[in-house]
Formats: C-alpha cells, sequence, structure tokens
C-alpha cells in the first residue's frame, strides 16, 4: 500500500477503513485529497485481502465540500492559456476530478459511507459514488455548487436521480437547501441513521463485516450486475447476467458456499 497524506487507511477482517483526513479544513476536497482518494480504492480494487471498503471522515465532518484553494488553483493554470486550449485544458480537469470518484463506482468491492457532521457539494458528490450510505442523527447535506454559481460536475447531478428520483434531485440542486439525516434517508439516500459518529461507525462496521464473510466472487458479481443494468435495459441486463453465472456458478466459491449450507457450517473463502 502506498503512503498517503490526506487519507488514513488500514485494513482489518477482509474490510479496508480509508477516512478523509484533513480535520481542520473539515475534509474539504483540495487537489492532494482528490487524486489520493482514487489511488486509495484502485488500491482496494487490485487488493485480494479486502472485500469490502468503509469510507468516512476523521473529526467533525464527512467533508464540506470542494477546496477552494483547488478552484482557484485550477483558474490560475487555465488562466493563461490561449482560447480553445483554456476550455480544453479546463474540461480534462474535470473529467479528472470525476474520475477520482467513479473509482468508488468501478470498484469492484462494495463501498459504504459512514456520513456524519457536513456532507456538502463535493461531499454529496463522493458518497452518491458509494454503494450504500449510512449518516449519524446530526449529518447535514446539501446540494450547494448552486449558491457558488457552479453546474454540479463530478457525479451528483448523474448518480442521485437513480437513488432519490429525478424530481427531489431538481428540487435539491435548484435550491442548495441543507437537508438532514432523517430526510435522507426517507427521501432512500441514506439506508439507515444512528443516533452518533459512534454508533455510527460501528454499526457500518458491522454491516461490512457481514459482507465481508460472503462469497467474494458473488459480491463481486451482484456489484457489477447492478451496475450494469442500472445503465441498460432490463432485457440486457438478463443476458449480461446470464452470461456472468454462466461462468461464476462453476467457481470455486459458488461451490463452498454451497456445501456450507448443506453442511451446516460457516464457508471458508480464498481471497
Amino acid at each position: 500500500m502506498q503512503t498517503f497524506s490526506c487519507l488514513n487507511v488500514t485494513v482489518a477482517d477482509h474490510v479496508a477503513h480509508i477516512q478523509l483526513n484533513r480535520p481542520h479544513k473539515a475534509n474539504a476536497l483540495d487537489g492532494v485529497l482528490w487524486h489520493e482518494i482514487k489511488d486509495a480504492f484502485d488500491w482496494a480494487n487490485q487488493t485480494p485481502e479486502v472485500r469490502v471498503a468503509i469510507l468516512s471522515g476523521a473529526g467533525r465532518h464527512f467533508s464540506s465540500g470542494i477546496d477552494f484553494e483547488l478552484v482557484r488553483a485550477i483558474f490560475a493554470e487555465v488562466g493563461e492559456l490561449a482560447p480553445g486550449r483554456k476550455e480544453e485544458r479546463l474540461r480534462r480537469i474535470i473529467m479528472d476530478l470525476q474520475a477520482a470518484f467513479t473509482a468508488l463506482e468501478v470498484c469492484r468491492k462494495p463501498v459504504l459511507a459512514a456520513i456524519h457532521g457536513f456532507c456538502i457539494g463535493g461531499g454529496l458528490d463522493l458518497a452518491a459514488a458509494c454503494d450504500m450510505r449510512y449518516a449519524s442523527a446530526e449529518a447535514q447535506f446539501s446540494l450547494k455548487e448552486v449558491d457558488l454559481g457552479i453546474v454540479a460536475d463530478v457525479g451528483s447531478l448523474q448518480r442521485l436521480p437513480y437513488l432519490i428520483g429525478e424530481g427531489k434531485v431538481r428540487e435539491l440542486a435548484f435550491t442548495g437547501r441543507e437537508f438532514s439525516a432523517l430526510d435522507g434517508r426517507q427521501m432512500g439516500l441514506v439506508n439507515e441513521v444512528f443516533a452518533d459518529p459512534q454508533q455510527l461507525l460501528e454499526g457500518v462496521r458491522a454491516i461490512a463485516a457481514a459482507i465481508a464473510v460472503k462469497a467474494p466472487l458473488t459480491v463481486r458479481g451482484i456489484k457489477e450486475v447492478l451496475n450494469y443494468s442500472r445503465d441498460h435495459s432490463l432485457s440486457s441486463g438478463l443476458n449480461f447476467v446470464a452470461t456472468w453465472n454462466a461462468a461464476m456458478l462453476l467457481s470455486e466459491d459458488s461451490q463452498e458456499a454451497m456445501a456450507a449450507v448443506m453442511q451446516k457450517r460457516n464457508p471458508q473463502f480464498k481471497d
């Protein structure tokens, strides 16, 4: 594992805990943190020992969104370029930032977000790329970009409609209003609300542990099929899962899972 300057990364019992670690800045997303997020989830994706990942924030907040220093640095970088090249470079920068959050979505392992405090702007973009989101009762969410004169461009407008519905996304994106963890649960963004940040982490760790003991190939297949089916027609999704199972039902993971059920024992899977 590489060394990270803005993340705390640990692994125990097949669960990687990836923690945003800029608490003095409310885990605002600067350039270093942004790109370390991609590196960390690329590592989780490629590491057999990791079967599940938890994403959380150190300190009082999950993330307060983009660091304004990053915005200023981007404007300074493109400001001296000629017309055409300036716009092309800015587009490439935006796409690089998008790729960091997409790394969570394309990671083959389930990613669980444990959200406390602020989850604002880019923080909400990041949470939307996770498979499941859990929050403590005091958590506050906002799709804040409209108040900064920015069209949200790193995933919320593309991912949230599948989670909470297009009408609700439009309301949140146009108004930028804050909403609570309980509101998030009611609209389908948050899976479960815990009383406080400590109970949140304990609860999310328990859910991650329950996933980590399942057949790794099967868990990865579920995520692959869900993501594919979301972006394709029903018939294409059914064809995809048939092709997947035509190969994976013959795997050692499937054989061990079935044998364990019949023998009434806990299954043991290879990484």
